[in-house]
């Protein structure tokens, strides 16, 4: 890969005035969440609050499956390192709030759907379609670590990882919607506006921009680290 690449220069003033402003942010988030009152919904009751942070997990997936993939073409164009370092840190993050997606998923149904049973997985097509895109993601790592050249390891795992971001909005939301699902707008199911009270939205749009916001600065913060630590060893990370 090209070894003559610029160091990577940080706004550093930049990045703590988006860092504070985006904690500050999250933490009315998390406050109006637990204690904005709103009419109960039917079945979901006040585990309705789940909404503010399970969904926005998959809009912080998706923007940071974006934001790995852009990086990953650019890896393919350019043979820049620190872009493959970007593609490299935006796929793990995302993945992590992948992680987070499905767990609260898991939790919210099993004490809300299938209460006083022991049901924890009931194979629901998005469920079933999270796990499959996790799984490729865990493939693109997997993939990185079978290369010790790094020229070579950045320049095939690109392309996987452009897969990887082109099937994530099929496996999200397209193929689950046309499915029979417990979750809103899937076939038979009201969409979601619908079934939540317009106060709720006051909580749940700011909450996807504060995990947006916040994968933001993790990713910086990755990328940052791993920049210093490919100037010492001239090799990215696997």
């Amino acid at each position: 890969m090209k070894q003559d690449v610029q160091p990577l220069i940080v706004n550093v003033k930049r990045y703590t005035l988006v860092r504070n402003l985006v904690f500050g942010w999250l933490t009315v988030v998390l406050f109006a969440g637990f204690l904005l009152n709103f009419p109960k919904i039917n079945i979901l009751e006040h585990t309705a609050r789940n909404l503010y942070f399970h969904v926005p997990m998959w809009f912080t997936m998706m923007a940071a499956a974006f934001v790995s993939g852009y990086h990953s073409l650019k890896v393919l164009q350019t043979g820049d390192p620190l872009r493959d370092i970007r593609a490299l840190q935006a796929a793990r993050i995302g993945t992590f709030f992948g992680i987070l997606g499905l767990s609260t998923g898991i939790v919210w149904s099993r004490f809300t759907w299938y209460v006083g049973t022991d049901v924890w997985w009931n194979f629901d097509p998005r469920q079933i379609m999270v796990s499959i895109q996790l799984l490729i993601y865990g493939g693109y790592f997997v993939l990185r670590s079978a290369f010790d050249e790094p020229n070579r390891r950045a320049k095939i795992s690109a392309v996987f990882n452009l897969f990887a971001m082109t099937a994530l909005p099929f496996l999200l939301y397209v193929i689950p919607r046309q499915m029979e699902s417990l979750h809103p707008g899937a076939e038979g199911n009201p969409a979601f506006s619908q079934i939540t009270h317009p106060v709720m939205r006051l909580v749940f749009y700011p909450a996807i921009i504060g995990f947006i916001g916040l994968f933001w600065v993790l990713y910086t913060q990755r990328v940052r680290v791993a920049w210093l630590k490919y100037r010492v060893t001239q090799d990215s990370e696997m």
